[in-house]
C-alpha cells in the first residue's frame, strides 16, 4: 500500500467550484465578524498603536500629548481602517484553515506534512516581527523625527525641574522677542500610517525563513547557494532597511541585526533538509555524490 498518495477527489468541476464558494463564504463571514469585533474596541487599539509616539512626546517634555484630525470623517475612517487590519489579523486562522481545506485534497501526504509546519509558523513569525516593530523600532523612529523640535523649548521644559540650575546657567525664564515657535501637531491618520507600515514591513521581513525554507524543500535554492550569496544578502538587507525604516542609522541597523540572523537560520534549516534528503536517497541507493563536480560546501570547507 502506498503511503504517499493523493487524496481521492474525483468530484466534477462544478462541485469544486461549489466548495470554493462555500470556503470563500466562511472566510468572508469570519472577516466581517472579526472586523466588527475590532471596531467595537477600535479606540483602545488606536491608543495602543499610538503609544510609542505618546511616550516619545512625554519624554520630550510634553505633559499632555495631543493628536488631531482635520476632517469630520477622518477619525471615523481611521477607526474603520484599524478594524479592517485587525479583522484580517484576527480572522487569519479561519481564512488559512478554509484555504488549507480547499487545497489539501490536491496534495500528496508528504507535501501536506512538509507544508503544514510552515503554514503554522508564518503567523507566529509575523507577530514576532510586528511586536519587534512596535516595541523597538517605532519608538526609535518617533524619537528621531520628533528630535528636530526646537532645542530651546525642550530646555525650557526640562531645566525648571532642576532647582537652582536655570539661574546658574543664566537661562531662567528666557524671553523670545523674535522668531516663531515650531510645535508638533500630529494628525491621527498620518501617525497611524507610520506605525502600520513599520508593523507590516517587519512582519513580512520575518517571513524570510518560511520563504527560503519552502524554496529549499522545492529545490529552488540550496545551502551552498545561500552560503555563496551571503555578501549579496548583506547588501540587499541593508537596502531593504534603508527603504522600509526611517532615515536614521540606528533603526536601519536594528532591522539588519534582526533580519540577517533569519537568513542564517534559513541556511541552517535548508542544510538539515538536504542532509535528511541525502540520507533517504543513500538508503535507497539513489544518491549520486557530486562533491567532485561542484566542490565542497563553503561551511564544510571552513570546518
Amino acid at each position: 500500500m502506498k503511503t504517499d498518495e493523493i487524496d481521492d477527489s474525483s468530484a466534477p468541476l462544478i462541485e469544486h467550484l461549489t466548495e470554493l464558494r462555500n470556503r470563500l463564504i466562511w472566510a468572508v463571514l469570519a472577516f466581517v465578524v472579526a472586523m466588527l469585533a475590532c471596531f467595537v474596541v477600535a479606540e483602545p487599539i488606536l491608543n495602543f498603536l499610538l503609544h510609542p509616539i505618546e511616550q516619545t512626546m512625554r519624554d520630550l517634555g510634553d505633559p499632555n500629548p495631543v493628536m488631531q484630525y482635520t476632517a469630520p470623517q477622518e477619525y471615523f475612517f481611521t477607526l474603520v481602517r484599524i478594524s479592517v487590519v485587525g479583522g484580517l489579523a484576527l480572522a487569519f486562522p479561519v481564512i488559512g484553515y478554509q484555504l488549507w481545506r480547499f487545497v489539501a485534497p490536491g496534495l500528496y501526504r508528504s507535501e501536506k506534512n512538509a507544508f503544514l509546519p510552515f503554514l503554522l509558523a508564518s503567523p507566529g513569525l509575523f507577530l514576532a516581527g510586528a511586536a519587534f516593530s512596535h516595541y523597538v523600532v517605532t519608538p526609535i523612529a518617533m524619537a528621531f523625527f520628533l528630535g528636530f523640535a526646537d532645542a530651546s523649548s525642550i530646555v525650557a521644559a526640562i531645566l525648571p525641574a532642576v532647582p537652582g540650575l536655570p539661574e546658574a546657567l543664566g537661562t531662567a525664564a528666557p524671553a523670545q522677542d523674535s522668531g516663531i515657535d515650531i510645535v508638533f501637531q500630529g494628525k491621527v491618520n498620518e501617525t497611524l500610517d507610520i506605525s502600520l507600515k513599520l508593523i507590516i514591513a517587519f512582519g513580512l521581513c520575518f517571513q524570510l525563513p518560511v520563504m527560503l525554507t519552502l524554496m529549499g524543500k522545492a529545490g529552488l535554492v540550496s545551502s551552498r547557494g545561500l552560503a555563496g550569496m551571503r555578501k549579496y544578502a548583506v547588501v540587499l538587507i541593508l537596502l531593504l532597511a534603508a527603504l522600509v525604516t526611517p532615515p536614521d542609522i540606528m533603526s536601519q541597523l536594528i532591522l539588519f541585526l534582526a533580519v540577517y540572523p533569519l537568513y542564517e537560520v534559513s541556511h541552517f534549516l535548508i542544510r538539515r533538509i538536504e542532509k535528511r534528503r541525502e540520507a533517504e536517497l543513500r538508503a535507497q541507493g539513489l544518491w549520486i555524490d557530486d562533491e567532485e563536480t561542484f566542490g565542497p560546501d563553503e561551511d564544510d570547507a571552513k570546518a
